[in-house]
């Protein structure tokens, strides 16, 4: 039975574009977890960074933007409205990341984790077939450009506890209460 959050992989482009090769549009989006910068490009939202996030850091490479609206962006938006309001569980947005292949399998396997749900990092390298990769999947969540709607927020701790989060540990506990989960005190 597939879940519905198996829709928001299905969208996702897997072309070897690389940053620089076409200007992007962004658009600032205020949400409940802070001001997040939506990124897309023609085939779909290449990124959703959050306050912290810039080039020095290097956990989302992008190439040139400019501020703007687009259809992309603008579907994004309405379905994070939806999504903050608790009438959406899964996104139908077209994405395109860009990453190695081993990243962006890793990723569209996060679109699998239903939402209300939680995985661990060995889980996630067993459902890929990769049960020796856990810290290689570990480093590749952590690059992940599109949270939210690719879930990384989902992958949890092996024993339970929350682990790194681009968008602070508080804010994925926020996310995680969001959807219906019991945190550890």
């Amino acid at each position: 039975m597939r879940s519905d959050n198996q829709r928001s992989g299905d969208k996702m482009q897997t072309g070897n574009a690389r940053p620089g090769d076409e200007v992007l549009t962004a658009a600032s989006y205020e949400s409940p977890v802070g001001l997040l910068t939506l990124v897309a490009s023609q085939k779909g939202l290449r990124a959703i960074l959050w306050p912290n996030d810039n080039d020095e850091r290097g956990r989302v490479k992008l190439g040139p933007t400019e501020v703007g609206s687009s259809p992309i962006l603008n579907q994004t938006v309405r379905e994070l409205d939806e999504y903050f309001a608790g009438t959406r569980q899964a996104f139908d947005v077209p994405l395109d990341p860009i990453g190695t292949e081993f990243q962006r399998e890793v990723w569209l396997a996060l679109a699998n984790v239903p939402y209300g749900q939680t995985s661990s990092y060995g889980h996630q390298a067993q459902a890929l077939g990769r049960p020796k990769s856990v810290r290689a999947v570990a480093s590749a969540n952590g690059k992940n450009p599109i949270s939210i709607i690719l879930p990384c927020h989902r992958i949890i701790g092996a024993d339970g506890s929350l682990t790194g989060f681009a968008g602070g540990l508080e804010g994925k506990a926020w996310l995680l209460s969001h959807e219906g989960q019991s945190l550890p005190l």
